[in-house]
């Protein structure tokens, strides 16, 4: 065995696990960027990941992996770098143990991150929110739960992962009722939540009695529900809506819309930037900067405020005859 494998075990076991304490979403990212390259260099090569040693996964093999997965797995360039930067941070690991391969590993954290188009967020208006929190069957167990998973999402702007993961225990609805959870980087917060909101998830607590430590929105097994299996619901009952609501058909309603919804919901309100980053979870506050970009209210009322431009109209001529003649060939 080459002095890869264990350093990409160490990588793994002693970097990620016990050092940075990482969240098993950031070891499953990193694990599958590895097992898709070293599969793309076993299909090219033909070494097995075993016998491959540091030298032989250079900048210039890493690079070609890089651009099959962009042109031929179809990624994004957003994934295309989260990948890279898992190889970069196992790089930098191994230039404290490997210092001999010192030249192997500087090209390939020389490799930079490729730019890509930074669009509109997407995001429901009011009365798309509300044909979407319309869409459940509130004759079913299950759509009252739905119902409940859609009105705290638009709520509070929760990310799925940390929707899915909530227990009763994280549900306080007395004198301030608001919900704990546990977002990226380990950062706990809570957020506040609105009277309409609480009594929904009152009575579903009523319906749906537990322990503490059980999910607070089940499925079927009583375990919490999946990140697929919250978006599918949303999906299903965001095509519900679209019915009573036709423009939500032009939209892709997924979970991370109505984060951005409540956030864009929290800005037409007139919230500050900085308070709409304390609420999301964001570590930095240019992240929430995309929603002020996304506002056109907010772009239309500077357009008010401007004076119209008092050119006069009409069609440019040229004094001249020559220029005329020039501009007429």
């Amino acid at each position: 065995m080459t002095a890869l494998a264990p350093t990409l075990e160490a990588f793994f076991t002693e970097r990620l696990m016990a050092q940075r304490r990482a969240s098993p979403h950031t070891v499953a990212s990193y694990r599958d960027a590895f097992r898709l390259l070293l599969k793309y260099v076993q299909d090219t090569t033909g070494t097995q990941p075993a016998r491959l040693c540091i030298e032989g996964l250079d900048a210039a093999l890493i690079g070609s992996f890089l651009d099959h997965l962009e042109h031929e797995r179809g990624v994004s360039i957003s994934t295309r770098n989260a990948r890279l930067a898992a190889i970069h941070s196992l790089y930098r690991f191994a230039a404290l143990r490997h210092p001999e391969h010192a030249a192997v590993i500087q090209r390939v954290l020389a490799i930079p991150s490729k730019r890509g188009e930074r669009a509109i967020v997407a995001y429901l208006t009011r009365p798309e929110i509300d044909a979407l929190l319309a869409a459940p069957d509130r004759s079913t167990p299950i759509g009252r739960r739905d119902r409940a998973i859609l009105l705290v999402a638009v709520q509070t702007g929760l990310r799925v992962s940390e929707l899915a993961g909530l227990g009763r225990r994280d549900l306080v609805l007395g004198v301030g009722a608001h919900v704990r959870c546990t977002g990226k980087g380990r950062k706990q917060r809570s957020t506040p939540l609105l009277a309409n909101t609480v009594a929904v998830l009152r009575d579903w607590l009523d319906e749906r009695s537990g322990a503490p430590e059980d999910p607070l929105f089940p499925g079927p097994s009583g375990k919490q529900l999946s990140r697929g299996a919250i978006a599918c619901l949303v999906t299903r009952h965001a095509r519900t809506a679209a019915e009573s609501c036709p423009s939500i058909t032009a939209k892709r309603v997924a979970p991370h819309v109505l984060r951005h919804s409540c956030a864009m919901e929290l800005l037409h309100s007139g919230v500050d930037i900085a308070t709409i980053a304390l609420w999301l979870g964001h570590e930095s506050i240019r992240t929430t900067d995309i929603y002020q970009h996304a506002d056109l209210k907010l772009k239309e009322r500077a357009l008010a405020r401007t004076t119209p431009p008092s050119a006069p109209r009409g069609r440019y001529r040229p004094a001249d005859a020559l220029l005329a003649f020039l501009e007429g060939l």
